[in-house]
């Protein structure tokens, strides 16, 4: 019987409650490994057929696939992607902002979440943020130095090379010193972000020196090089943490951040330290799922909406109370996350509590099968799109190696300020803490003293990497955008739970609940005009015309066929997922 996407489709949408209309169809950059090759004789471990990777920019997926044959293994290639992506999507990601990395290496068996997330400096107290009325400075929480934490991702990359790579660090970071001194041509994305911010953008002579260097802004087709930043990478690649965190580019950070009025220290900047965490683990059905523990809160959150919606079975039930459902679970998972989550170092996260089944089965207890839980203090103003910043990408290698890694600047072009000399574009993940408490951040999500900002502790971030294994198949998975990143990943494991292939999970129409404020909102068609009635009738407000968001990447193993595929989000037109065959051996 021939393959329909269509139909596939529409049975995973039904699956989560969903009216399936094609939004998009699939890009021709989607790729799959075919036909298998077999494990080799009298392995005691299937291995896959060679390696798959997934990422929003195809030059990144190329420099992973460049160092892979090279000889280096995922976590090598994870170095290169990441990197690449710090190059050539700085309205993302960079080496001035974090990340987190899931790892799993087939030689121990062991899953690592190795956490790069930013840290506060000292000098960012609660009463930093604050207007001479006591109101949140959104300029001060956003923009500029003071929205800046400590960066977290060059300390990660060396982290992966010394503990996990085959290949030295500089050999894994020459595709991305390489794009960013010969240049890459600016895409849409780019020029638009740009557009958006250009007022901050052009306050900081770093900035200005970066992306005006011709004497106007980015447009479309032209090459966007980058010098300082390769010089950089450079010094990274060859002294390592002292490369970035200490020496010529750690003083240039400093007086960067000064000159533009912030305060940071040099200790703050030596002391940074990533922390290698044990994931959080816990099981769907027929799924082993593997993800993000505090300070991200999508692991908690996925944990309590699959093992509510564990109590039905979705597929005999109509497409209103279905989304119905799902929603509900969203609702009661975000109104956990704003409460009680933070980074743990720092204060007590009950995820035992909160991810137990115990727990999930009151939560589901107290869900109304047709009608809506108003959520409190009700904000009146929906939930803003975050469908360019943060980056994902997602590798397997011929090992069985795997890695999940989502990294971040946060919003648009971080905070703006590119310290001159460094081409190191900083972040601005201050304005992830509970600056002031009760009040919603750019993302519309509010946050209360479990997550307010103290020296070296790390912002609560909703980025969920994550891993599922069956029997049959293993797939990594991740997403941005912001406080629904966690609903991309969740309705993408539910899409793999149904069966559907790599590339039709990143296509796949999106919902997104996240309790204040209290809309569903969804993607432009994801929802049939009867399912939008029939849930406003229960006391559901949804915004059913909402703008493509996210950019999903995944790849997959299926074990019972020995074959690899990948899936890059459609919404993103330059991603790009790719796979290797694994040399005959």
């Amino acid at each position: 019987m021939p393959f329909d996407l269509r139909a596939r489709t529409a049975m995973m949408l039904l699956a989560v409650g969903l009216s399936f209309a094609p939004v998009m169809a699939a890009p021709a950059t989607s790729s799959t490994l075919e036909p298998p090759v077999p494990a080799p004789s009298g392995s005691s471990r299937a291995t896959p057929p060679g390696a798959v990777i997934a990422s929003a920019h195809a030059l990144s997926t190329d420099a992973g696939m460049e160092i892979i044959r090279a000889g280096g293994n995922a976590f090598d290639a994870a170095i290169a992607v990441s990197a690449t992506l710090s190059v050539v999507e700085p309205i993302s990601s960079g080496i001035g902002g974090g990340g987190f990395f899931l790892l799993h290496d087939a030689r121990t068996g062991r899953d690592v979440f190795v956490d790069a997330r930013e840290t506060a400096p000292e000098s960012a107290t609660p009463a930093a943020f604050l207007d001479g009325k006591g109101e949140l400075n959104r300029d001060r929480s956003v923009n500029g130095p003071w929205s800046a934490g400590i960066p977290g991702l060059p300390a990660a990359l060396v982290h992966l090379a010394e503990r996990y790579g085959r290949l030295p660090l500089k050999t894994s970071l020459a595709p991305a010193i390489r794009i960013a001194r010969e240049g890459f041509p600016i895409y849409a994305r780019l020029e638009r972000g740009y557009g958006s911010r250009r007022e901050v953008m052009e306050r900081y002579r770093g900035t200005r020196a970066v992306f005006l260097a011709d004497g106007t802004p980015p447009q479309v087709g032209e090459t966007l090089r980058q010098p300082d930043l390769a010089r950089t990478l450079e010094l990274l690649g060859e002294k390592g943490f002292d490369g970035f965190y200490r020496g010529d580019v750690a003083k240039k950070l400093l007086a960067s951040v000064k000159e533009e009025g912030g305060k940071w220290r040099a200790d703050e900047l030596a002391g940074y330290r990533v922390k290698e965490r044990e994931p959080l683990c816990f099981k769907y059905r027929g799924w082993d799922v593997t993800t993000a523990p505090p300070p991200s809160s999508g692991g908690v959150a996925m944990a309590q909406i699959l093992q509510i919606l564990e109590g039905w079975d979705l597929s005999k039930l109509d497409p209103a109370q279905r989304t119905h459902l799902v929603v509900e679970a969203m609702r009661r998972a975000y109104r956990d996350r704003t409460i009680y989550l933070g980074d743990p170092d720092f204060v007590q996260v009950p995820v035992a509590r909160l991810t137990s089944r115990e727990y999930a089965a009151g939560l589901r207890a107290s869900i109304h099968p047709d009608k809506a839980l108003p959520s409190a203090l009700l904000s009146g103003k929906p939930a803003p799109l975050e469908d360019d910043e943060t980056t994902h990408f997602s590798i397997i290698d011929a090992d069985g190696n795997r890695v999940s890694a989502t990294q971040t600047v946060n919003l648009l072009y971080g905070s703006g300020l590119v310290a001159p000399g460094t081409g190191v574009l900083l972040n601005n993940e201050m304005d992830d803490f509970a600056l002031r408490p009760g009040t919603p951040n750019a993302f519309g999500v509010m946050g209360f003293e479990a997550n307010a900002p103290k020296a070296g502790k790390r912002m609560l971030s909703s980025m969920t990497p994550s891993f599922i294994e069956s029997k049959d198949k293993v797939a990594a998975i991740g997403a941005p955008g912001g406080s629904r990143i966690i609903t991309e990943v969740l309705l993408g494991i539910l899409a793999y739970d149904d069966g559907l292939a790599p590339q039709q999970v990143a296509a796949l129409p999106r919902i997104h609940h996240q309790w204040m404020p209290d809309v569903i909102s969804a993607e432009a068609g994801a929802l049939a005009p009867e399912t939008v009635k029939a849930l406003e009738a229960m006391g559901h407000k949804v915004n059913a015309a909402e703008q493509p968001w996210g950019n999903l990447q995944t790849v997959a193993w299926d074990k019972a066929g020995n074959t690899l595929e990948g899936g890059t989000d459609p919404r993103n037109p330059v991603g790009k997922a790719d796979v290797m065959p694994a040399p005959s051996k």
